[in-house]
């Protein structure tokens, strides 16, 4: 048995829950400067995060604005990654200010990891059912400018990286 495996067995939707509210954080603080998304779909965006946190089926996810068909900033990017030693576990906030939303809309893209995609079926129909957010699929999101690490959020061997665009 790995340390990583026994840190995963005791990573409860508890633990799930303080990583996704960092970024339903985030995403309020993204509601307060530009308007979107609304409370219910962060929600929504929250609950989603912690679902598959908490089955280890989060691989990324993004949330921004997009343009043209490319996320402009302020867009946010977050990693799930397993550590077996304890990583830094940052406030939310620091989101850019003053950018211009205008002709944009509010997205988000997620993609589910290598754990998910080896699942039995059930267990897939199972975690996708109870989710609030129902994604369809599509091509990863294209990015005006670059991804530059910022924060880091960690709760019992799973952190979350975030970026944001520059």
């Amino acid at each position: 048995m790995s340390s990583s495996y026994s840190f995963n067995e005791s990573f409860t939707i508890t633990h799930a829950r303080y990583l996704a509210s960092k970024v339903a954080s985030d995403l309020k603080r993204i509601q307060r400067f530009y308007g979107s998304p609304s409370d219910d779909d962060i929600t929504a965006y929250e609950e989603e995060v912690a679902i598959l946190l908490k089955f280890g089926f989060l691989s990324s996810v993004t949330y921004g604005f997009k343009r043209n068909g490319m996320y402009i900033k302020p867009t946010l990017h977050y990693e799930a990654s397993e550590l077996i030693k304890g990583g830094s576990d940052d406030d939310p906030g620091r989101v850019t200010i003053g950018e211009d939303v205008s002709n944009a809309t509010f997205s988000s893209f997620l993609i589910k990891n290598s754990k998910f995609h080896q699942a039995s079926e059930k267990e897939k129909q199972e975690v996708l059912d109870s989710l609030p957010v129902k994604r369809t699929t599509g091509h990863g999101p294209e990015f005006n400018g670059t991804l530059t690490s910022d924060k880091n959020y960690f709760s019992n061997g799973i952190s979350l990286g975030r970026s944001s665009l520059k």
